[in-house]
């Protein structure tokens, strides 16, 4: 019993002394330089339910996105989510612009561990087909 203590009162320490780490814990967006002309305000809207909270500088970081290690985690998300692909600093010179469409299609966007976090941006099945077409149209 006494070892199960000091083991709480150290995951305690621990957990208290990374929170000094500032990594995962600005959470300013860079300004919004150009997005894409989308289709309609559908489809754009589908996207920014579904995509910008890792594809753009408009995140909405959530109240948990604070605490180390999630910060820490959260954070290197968006940063690798914005350097794959990001809405808000949009160009043509992506190389495969149909495979944003088919990671929706494929299921591998947005990801099962975003979709499980209670209140995010769950798509339906219709929505998932309708984002689907309004991105092709959107690249065509």
């Amino acid at each position: 019993m006494r070892r199960i203590k000091y083991g709480i009162v150290a995951a305690l320490v621990v957990l208290s002394a990374i929170q000094i780490v500032p990594y995962g814990r600005t959470t300013s967006n860079p300004p919004v330089i150009n997005e894409p002309e989308w289709d309609t305000k559908a489809t754009r809207d589908l996207v920014v339910r579904a995509c910008f909270d890792c594809h753009s500088n408009e995140t909405h970081y959530p109240w948990y996105s604070r605490v180390a290690p999630v910060s820490w985690w959260t954070q290197n998300h968006i940063d690798e989510g914005r350097d794959d692909l990001n809405f808000s600093e949009w160009s043509w010179d992506y190389d495969e612009l149909d495979e944003i469409a088919g990671s929706v299609k494929e299921g591998e966007m947005p990801p099962n561990y975003y979709t499980l976090i209670p209140g995010s941006r769950n798509l339906t099945e219709s929505e998932r087909q309708e984002l689907i077409r309004g991105l092709m149209a959107t690249f065509e």
